[in-house]
């Protein structure tokens, strides 16, 4: 029994073991001095893990009496965050390392998050969520406040951290609700508990409040105002891993907590998203208007794009969780591209965040200005970048799921959201005359930068795969 439990698991263990031998080799040898290797050789397991994975995986695995599930929506959303950190980690290293910041903790801590967040996406029971889910979040908030001569970097740490603590305080209080109606902690019990999609009051309390803890990790309005300060605070590289694999693991066990455990109850919970996804994305669209930073700007970009990911969600149907992984699949890979770009803005070695100093950036760097270009075309849903098919997926989603009200809102808050990307491309091709930043010539920003500009144009023809992928992920888990 255990043997086979543990070969379920083997993935999580292999990169745990990896975790604790490099800090053991860090700790008694040179310790910092390593840390670049210990970067790109942990880049180089999560690749291989990912891989390993994709290729491996079929049919649907139960470990610990049915605590952990490894399913092919588990798997699709592992290989997502699995590459999505390993991206953020090789983008890292030469930004960290010039500015002191790059100590051999910042790619363990990073590998220690990912297990959570592979534990949450395969969690079965509410013990085993609330652990993968700690496991996440406590790496975050050292990373977030990893700057520690920063004001801001220790504000953003301190924010996240006793916000995410009152978070997980909202979401084991849903839980003990849910266990205390249900009498299990399993979600294949607590589903038998909701036959017919009869949900006693206590039980939808439960759920309630475990809707809200889990808003808070995709940074869902009303549990949204950590984003922008911890976004801004936080140092980049921390940015541009907070907007990528935390997000896809927080969508993922959204996902297996509503279908998994409360999935014949889908009337009782479908408005409830639905009015978290249309909050965000207004929210979202309208308050990033008014941002010069360009972190905080990606913040509420992130906020709106969470609301149309949840809009999926809403619909309570096979397609909807297909396009919402379709929608999160699209999103890590503009952002990634994103952040590299962001990476790359300085002046005279120092990090420049206003975007005003973007002005007739086309001019000195034409293709790094024409790729950010059809990256911020994405973001806003531009026809025909690979941004717009993911909302018409999502929003298809919707308006078959009978909410078609919901679908109106997300096109008026998509037209909305379009004003402050364009602004960017405004500023790059047309704004008055500046300073202009440095011409940074990391090839590996440079490569990350025009790789995800290239997907954006050539996934229009068969997206690479992912869409299949994510039907087979689909269908894994609503059965």
């Amino acid at each position: 029994m255990i043997q086979s439990d543990l070969s379920v698991i083997l993935p999580e263990i292999i990169l745990a073991l990896y975790a604790m031998a490099a800090l053991l080799g860090a700790v008694y040898t040179s310790k910092d001095g390593m840390a670049r290797l210990l970067t790109w050789v942990t880049g180089g397991v999560m690749v291989a893990l990912a891989g390993w994975i994709a290729s491996n995986g079929e049919g649907t695995n139960v470990a610990f009496n049915g605590m952990f599930v490894d399913d092919g929506f588990a798997r699709f959303a592992k290989v997502a965050i699995l590459l999505a950190a390993a991206s953020v980690l090789v983008m890292s290293q030469d930004y960290m390392s010039r500015r002191g910041l790059l100590r051999f903790e910042f790619p363990l801590l990073v590998s220690l998050s990912v297990v959570g967040m592979m534990m949450m996406v395969s969690a079965g029971d509410l013990m085993s969520l609330y652990m993968g889910l700690e496991l996440q979040s406590l790496a975050l908030y050292v990373i977030a406040a990893m700057r520690r001569d920063s004001v801001k970097s220790t504000e953003a740490g301190l924010k996240y951290f006793v916000l995410g603590a009152l978070s997980s305080g909202l979401l084991l209080y849903g839980a003990s609700l849910v266990y205390g109606y249900s009498g299990t902690t399993l979600f294949s019990g607590i589903i038998q508990t909701a036959q017919h999609g009869e949900v006693s009051l206590g039980l939808l309390f439960g759920l309630v409040f475990l809707i809200s803890g889990m808003a808070f990790k995709v940074s869902a309005v009303p549990f949204h105002m950590w984003t922008p300060d911890v976004y801004e605070g936080a140092p980049t590289p921390v940015t541009a891993f907070f907007a990528t694999a935390p997000k896809v693991a927080a969508m993922g066990l959204f996902a297996r907590v509503l279908h998994d455990a409360f999935g014949l109850a889908v009337a009782d919970w479908s408005q409830v998203i639905a009015l978290l996804s249309v909050a965000s994305m207004f929210l979202g669209a309208v308050a990033a208007i008014g941002q010069r930073d360009i972190k905080r700007l990606m913040a509420y970009s992130s906020i709106a794009h969470m609301g149309f990911a949840l809009m999926g969600l809403a619909s309570g149907t096979v397609f909807g969780v297909q396009a919402m992984l379709i929608y999160m699949a699209i999103y890590v890979t503009m952002n990634v591209g994103t952040f590299a770009f962001i990476l790359m803005m300085e002046k005279d070695g120092v990090p420049v965040t206003d975007i005003g100093a973007l002005n007739q950036y086309a001019k000195r760097e034409p293709g790094k200005a024409l790729a950010m270009l059809i990256l911020l075309f994405s973001l806003a849903g531009v026809p025909p970048m690979l941004g717009f098919f993911g909302k018409f997926y999502v929003l298809r989603a919707a308006y078959e799921g009978g909410l078609a009200w919901l679908a109106v809102a997300g096109v008026i808050a998509s037209v909305i959201g379009a004003f402050y990307y364009l602004r960017i491309v405004y500023y790059m091709y047309f704004g008055d005359e500046g300073e202009g930043l440095d011409k940074n010539g990391s090839p590996v920003l440079w490569g990350f930068l025009m790789a995800s500009a290239a997907v954006m144009l050539l996934g229009i023809i068969n997206m690479f795969g992912v869409e299949g992928a994510a039907a087979a992920a689909a269908a894994a888990l609503v059965n």
